[in-house]
């Protein structure tokens, strides 16, 4: 099935890895070209010149007031057009009520909540229609994840936000949607599971608890992501899809 993808031109932010790398890497392989984005200059630099000529890296940092502007005009400068963004935010530090300082709340809420607010109002303000913006959210906007507190408490209300601007935009054609990972083998996962006494041990037990028994790929991750911001996905909006093998038991 031909994804309509062609020279169409989108933002990927956290993209130097990962589930935005792996989601990049997909755009461009079906034709897209991609403005990629990393804290880390060299980083993303690197990244970009590894998807080849239809990409770019830019250091941006999501709680940037001005990141979103940058991006898009870096978009329209150096491939003419902007259509979609797929906002992807780092990962909280994990912690429980107890352990989580207000400078931690604070911190995450301007990267990961209210950066995605700013690059979401900037998108809405320059995409036309058949325009889409994405979210990576994550399993948590159902269903808490044990020891991810912050996340936990900030993510479901990025799901609520992309609800109620889809409402909002699907009158001008514009798409919004939200993809909720779970236990993908990503270094971020990984990690997590290296805070238990024994990763392994940890690792197969969330395995059980999935019914295809496996954690999923970034590949899987971001073909799903590319469907979903391509225009073959042309009358979905407002939906929250789980890329899960499952884990969600609820509708």
């Amino acid at each position: 099935m031909d994804l309509g993808l062609k020279d169409r031109v989108y933002v990927v932010t956290g993209a130097t890895r990962g589930l935005g790398h792996a989601t990049a890497r997909e755009l461009v392989a079906d034709g897209a070209k991609v403005v990629i984005t990393g804290r880390d200059g060299d980083r993303a630099a690197e990244a970009a010149a590894g998807l080849g000529a239809n990409a770019v890296g830019m250091a941006v940092d999501n709680s940037e007031p001005e990141a979103a502007t940058r991006l898009i005009a870096a978009a329209r400068e150096r491939f003419g057009g902007f259509d979609g963004i797929l906002i992807s935010v780092g990962g909280p530090p994990a912690g429980s009520l107890a352990s989580t300082t207000d400078e931690q709340w604070t911190a995450a809420f301007a990267s990961v909540f209210l950066g995605a607010v700013r690059l979401a109002r900037a998108a809405a303000e320059e995409l036309g229609e058949g325009g889409v913006i994405g979210f990576v959210l994550s399993g948590s906007v159902y269903e808490p994840i044990p020891g991810l507190t912050v996340s936990n408490g900030l993510r479901p209300g990025l799901a609520g936000f992309a609800k109620s601007i889809a409402d909002e935009l699907g009158p001008r054609g514009i798409r919004v949607v939200g993809l909720l990972p779970a236990r993908i083998d990503t270094d971020r996962v990984r990690e997590l599971d290296g805070l238990s006494p024994d990763p392994e041990a940890a690792r197969a037990a969330n395995e059980a608890g999935i019914p295809l028994r496996r954690y999923g790929t970034a590949q899987e991750f971001g073909r799903a992501a590319a469907f979903l911001l391509s225009p073959a996905a042309s009358y979905l909006t407002g939906l929250m899809l789980p890329v899960d093998g499952g884990a969600l038991h609820g509708f």
